[in-house]
């Protein structure tokens, strides 16, 4: 079957060892079932993956993709949750600590067919394509449990999102102003900036830029670029919450600060599969939609992967199959 996947690693040059051909079919372990695949978004986890960081070489080959949006196999339209719980556990998939995601352990998504457990799957509400559906599995669903289960925010507070056009960011924007909060953004360019406020941020600043007022909360998924910056910004007893760090991190950056002004900094990581219904139920109740940058067929895929390596994206990158 048609797949991208990685075999060897490539820690400076993660383009280069992209591979889109044949892989074998599925092995589909008891409790577990097949999904073919229509829809797949693209993740900085995949770039992370071609670099080995997450994915050792021993691993490898390993088909690329964290999400999928599909067709079952009795014919049901549905979104696979991508969070792989181990055996047994009960509760939130993500504090399992032998979690892990599609492409981690398990062949990834980016693929024809894709084995997944039968728990991981919910239905895809036949308003929502299948490539709006794959987008929501992985970002949106990261942004959806930031803003809305780990930030303590309120709807009518000031919210500040660094680094305004990846997929996670553009759906804080989206999700954000739909429930009612003030959505101010950060932007390397102009025209970041500018589709930023299209979508619905409030206000939308250079990065680093010294802000009108201190915000409630700070949305964190860049790192050691926008670090400082986004603890500088926060009024005294706001909270940063942090997904990832695209840029790297500086573990001891601003903690005087951070102590002094009373700071929360709280971790997120993905979200259960009752949250991504609840994110699903959302969209239909609001209407609002992922953002996606670009539509490519799988064989198209390196494309794709080049967008986002050089930060030409604004939304998220889907491949259709």
């Amino acid at each position: 079957m048609l797949a991208a996947f990685v075999s060897t690693p490539a820690p400076k040059d993660p383009l280069s060892v992209l591979e889109v051909g044949e892989r074998p079919e599925p092995v589909v372990p008891d409790g577990w079932t097949t999904i073919q695949v229509k829809a797949v978004s693209l993740n900085h986890h995949d770039l992370f993956s071609l670099q080995g960081i997450g994915l050792p070489e021993e691993r490898m080959p390993m088909i690329l993709g964290t999400d999928a949006a599909g067709i079952d196999e009795d014919g049901n339209e549905v979104v696979v949750h991508g969070v792989i719980a181990s055996p047994g556990w009960t509760g939130d998939e993500t504090l399992d600590p032998k979690r892990s995601l599609l492409s981690e352990v398990h062949q990834g998504s980016m693929a024809e067919r894709v084995a997944v457990p039968r728990r991981n799957l919910l239905p895809k509400p036949a308003d929502l394509s299948f490539a709006e559906a794959a987008c929501l599995p992985t970002a949106w669903l990261t942004a959806y449990r930031m803003l809305f289960v780990r930030s303590g925010l309120r709807p009518g507070q000031t919210v500040l999102v660094q680094g305004a056009s990846g997929g996670v960011a553009t759906a804080l924007i989206v999700l954000g102003r739909a429930a009612g909060y003030r959505i101010w953004v950060t932007g390397r360019s102009e025209e970041k900036r500018a589709a930023a406020l299209a979508l619905g941020a409030e206000q939308a600043f250079e990065s680093g830029a010294r802000l009108p007022e201190r915000v409630d909360g700070v949305m964190e998924t860049v790192g050691k670029a926008t670090w400082s910056h986004s603890v500088k910004s926060l009024k005294p007893g706001g909270v940063i919450v942090t997904s990832g760090a695209t840029t790297g991190y500086d573990p001891g950056a601003e903690l005087n600060r951070i102590f002094f002004t009373q700071l929360s900094v709280i971790g997120s990581t993905m979200g259960t599969k009752d949250e991504l219904e609840a994110l699903i139920q959302m969209c239909a109740v609001t209407g609002v939609r992922p953002i996606i940058d670009v539509e490519l067929p799988l064989t198209e895929a390196r494309e794709g992967f080049a967008r986002m390596y050089e930060g030409r994206i604004n939304g998220k990158v889907v491949f259709t199959l």
